[in-house]
């Protein structure tokens, strides 16, 4: 079947109706108005052209009357004024040209670029809908360059990832590392609610020239409307799917899913919605699983590599938002804040952690020598209050003596600068020595 020309799809993609509607009610963080008549998701202008114009979602939609959460400040904003559809449905032009550049949630370039030349097609930012029998089981192990996660927790091209941990504990510098050393043929970072100042570093200091080649970072900074940074989130989502369309190992990076649920939270609480569990809305707990379930790897088709960080509010990860992300995802790293005060970094928690894909991508003498390394692990934590407190005798326990000896080597093995990547390989041939050298 011959392809339609790219001007042809650009003109069909054309609304030439104009839609209009009037500004009824202006309030702190939302505006209704009796038009246009559009779908959730469309962009409407404000007011008058000019600069003082501004740029608005739809968020609900009801007889005689629409919701909208302005991107902008909309002080100068009056009963009466115009309310303009710009954009018909939630979509976004895709292509090539988003490579190597920093966007906003508009897809419009904060990197003083020039303007991102990228029209090849549009793609909605809810996603294409996936027959669940037309997803892949990772097969394949990913290699990150980190000897903790590739040895004892490794991962699979394709799986849906979340590092959970509170603030200030290696989050981002995990993430950067791992957007440096894993070979993907595209990767996608998402900043949301993030600070400026993070964005850039993460930008030009945490990625080398080439990793900067093959990605797309899209960032809605935390003074931002939390319009822009929950579009953000589909943004990211959209273009990691375009690329999967078309082949390629996404490799997708979401910094955080916390903040994410909260711009959905107070876009909810703006609509109407009622509050649940920690005045979350119920549209909170519906998007969620959406995000997850659009990354993954597909028949005939690309995959993504999803890695979403969740913010918790105590190490006990035992928050609502932490304990609807762990059911969703394929497994969980958890980055704990005893350890980064131990100068451990990655401050990752093996005996806490898993890898729920494991089993399918790794060899049987493989997951033994990691299932006796996370034993050992496991029998020093349960037994360090006894140890600490100086009332273990040697020999009184075997097993614990061997953890004892093994102690100090692990510690070692599980510490790494995250800036060097270390093969897999290499990582389970040094555990193997390891655990040799304290048999013999």
């Amino acid at each position: 079947m011959r392809a339609e020309h790219p001007y042809l799809a650009a003109m069909r993609r054309v609304d030439p109706v104009t839609r209009l509607g009037t500004v009824t009610r202006v309030m702190p963080t939302f505006i209704e108005a009796d038009g246009p008549g559009v779908p959730l998701g469309s962009l409407c202008t404000l007011g008058n052209p000019g600069p003082q114009q501004g740029l608005a979602e739809v968020v609900k939609v009801e007889v005689g009357r629409v919701t909208l959460v302005p991107y902008t400040a909309a002080s100068s904003l009056c009963v009466g004024d115009t309310v303009r559809a710009t954009r018909v449905g939630a979509t976004m032009p895709m292509g090539a040209g988003y490579l190597g550049r920093v966007i906003d949630p508009l897809g419009r370039p904060v990197d003083s670029g020039p303007p991102v030349i990228a029209g090849e097609t549009s793609w909605p930012l809810a996603g294409v809908g996936t027959p669940p029998l037309a997803r892949l089981s990772p097969s394949l192990p990913l290699q990150t360059g980190v000897r903790v996660l590739d040895s004892l927790l490794t991962l699979g091209i394709g799986q849906r990832v979340g590092i959970f941990a509170g603030s200030g504990v290696g989050k981002t510098t995990l993430l950067s590392s791992l957007a440096s050393h894993v070979e993907a043929d595209v990767c996608v970072l998402c900043l949301v609610g993030e600070r400026g100042r993070e964005a850039d570093e993460f930008w030009h200091r945490s990625l080398s020239e080439s990793a900067r080649a093959r990605s797309t970072m899209v960032v809605a900074t935390s003074d931002q409307p939390a319009v822009m940074r929950a579009r953000s989130v589909l943004v990211a989502l959209s273009l990691a799917e375009y690329f999967r369309s078309r082949g390629a190992h996404v490799l997708l990076l979401l910094d955080s899913v916390t903040r994410y649920a909260l711009a959905l939270r107070e876009i909810g609480l703006a609509a109407g919605e009622p509050p649940t569990v920690r005045a979350y809305t119920p549209s909170v707990f519906a998007a969620l699983p959406k995000v997850v379930e659009r990354c993954g790897a597909l028949k005939g088709s690309g995959a993504i590599t999803a890695l979403m960080t969740v913010l918790t509010e105590t190490d006990d990860v035992d928050d609502p938002m932490a304990e609807t992300m762990r059911a969703l995802l394929d497994g969980h790293i958890v980055l704990t804040r005893e350890l980064a005060e131990q100068g451990h970094f990655p401050a990752i928690h093996v005996a806490r952690s898993v890898s729920r894909v494991m089993p399918q991508v790794t060899r049987s003498e493989d997951r033994q020598l990691a299932a006796d390394v996370v034993a050992q692990l496991a029998l020093y934590e349960s037994s360090r209050t006894l140890i600490e407190s100086g009332l273990y005798a040697a020999g009184s326990n075997p097993g614990l003596d061997r953890a004892l000896r093994l102690r100090a080597g692990l510690t070692g093995f599980l510490r790494q600068d995250t800036s060097k990547a270390i093969s897999r390989e290499t990582a389970l041939a040094e555990l193997a020595v390891l655990l040799k050298e304290e048999r013999t």
